[in-house]
C-alpha cells in the first residue's frame, strides 16, 4: 500500500478520535507522518509502497494514538530545540511551547560571565538540557519531586553528553545551599490547572500524564507557583530573573503574584510558533 493512502486513512481516524485534543489545525497529519516514519524507519515519499508488515505496525501505532497515548510515549523520544530527548510514561510530556521558555532563559544567561541556572519541576530535564546545550559555560541544575523524572533527566544528560545536575526534591529543597543568592535565572513550567478544572482536560492528558505534573490541587492552580515566587528571591542574585511558563488565561493572575512578591520589571512575554505561549518574567526584588 502507498504511504499516501496509509496517511490519509490514519488522519481520518485521528480526526475522529474523541480522546485527542484537536486544538491545532493540521496537527493530525503531522502526527500521522511522525508515526509512519517511526514505523518504517525513515520518512517515506507519499508515493512509496509500504510493506504489509510495516503498514500493520503503523496502524498499531495509530490505534495507540487514537486512544490518547501521547506521541512521545509511543515513539519514546521528543525533539526539543534540536535535542532528541527520551520520554516515557510516568514523566511529564515535554511541550513544544516550552521552547520559548528555554529561549528566554538562554538569552539572559548568555549575557553573564559564569551563569547559574535552576530549572524547577524539570521533568525529564527538558529546559535544563536545552540551556546546557546552548550555554555550555553555565552551571545548570534541575529539580523535581519525582525520582523517576530525575532518573530520566540524568539519563538524557548522559546520553547527550551534556553537563547538568539533577536532584530529587520539592522546588529548592534539595539544592545545595552554596547556590543561594547566586542564581542568574530560575525557570518553571508549573502545574497550574485548578483542581476543579481537571475534569475539563482532554483524555490524552488526564489518562496518561502524572496528575501532580498538571495540578497542585489548589483552588486556583497557583499554589506551587506562588511558593516559587516567595522562595526564589533567596536563591536569585541581584537582578536575577524568574521565568514562568503559563497558559494565556493565567497570565494576568500570575503577573499579580509576581508583583505581590515584590518582583520588578514584570512582563507577560508571548512567543512560540503560534505566538500564544506566555512566559511571565520578573527580576528579584531588592
Amino acid at each position: 500500500m502507498k504511504a499516501r493512502t496509509l496517511l490519509d486513512d490514519a488522519v481520518k481516524k485521528l480526526n475522529a478520535a474523541p480522546a485527542i485534543d484537536h486544538w491545532q489545525k493540521g496537527r493530525e497529519r503531522i502526527e500521522a507522518e511522525i508515526l509512519l516514519a517511526h514505523a518504517v524507519g525513515e520518512e517515506p515519499d507519499p508515493d512509496d509502497g509500504v510493506p504489509a508488515k510495516l503498514a500493520a505496525r503503523f496502524r498499531g501505532l495509530i490505534e495507540r494514538r487514537v486512544n490518547g497515548e501521547p506521541i512521545p510515549y509511543i515513539i519514546g523520544t521528543v525533539d526539543f530545540r534540536g535535542l532528541e530527548l527520551h520520554s516515557r510514561p510516568g514523566v511529564f510530556v515535554p511541550r513544544d511551547s516550552s521552547e520559548f521558555l528555554a529561549e528566554q532563559a538562554v538569552r539572559r544567561l548568555r549575557r553573564r560571565k559564569s551563569p547559574i541556572h535552576l530549572d524547577l519541576a524539570t521533568g525529564g530535564g527538558t529546559i535544563a538540557l536545552a540551556v546546557a546545550n546552548e550555554v555550555p559555560h553555565a552551571d545548570v541544575w534541575g529539580s523535581d519531586v519525582s525520582e523517576e523524572a530525575v532518573r530520566l533527566a540524568r539519563k538524557n544528560a548522559k546520553r547527550l553528553g551534556l553537563s547538568a545536575h539533577f536532584v530529587t526534591g520539592d522546588l529548592f529543597g534539595a539544592l545545595p545551599r552554596r547556590l543561594a543568592g547566586r542564581v542568574d535565572v530560575v525557570t518553571l513550567h508549573p502545574p497550574y490547572v485548578a483542581r476543579a478544572e481537571m475534569r475539563d482536560l482532554p483524555d490524552e492528558i488526564t489518562d496518561w500524564e502524572p496528575e501532580h505534573t498538571l495540578t497542585d490541587f489548589s483552588r486556583d492552580g497557583l499554589g506551587l507557583l506562588s511558593r516559587a515566587v516567595r522562595e526564589s528571591p533567596a536563591w536569585l542574585q541581584p537582578r536575577g530573573w524568574l521565568l514562568v511558563e503559563v497558559s494565556p488565561d493565567r497570565a494576568t493572575s500570575v503577573k499579580k503574584v509576581f508583583r505581590h512578591g515584590g518582583f520588578r520589571d514584570v512582563e507577560s512575554t508571548k512567543g512560540g510558533d503560534l505566538k500564544v505561549t506566555r512566559v511571565i518574567v520578573g527580576r528579584r526584588p531588592a
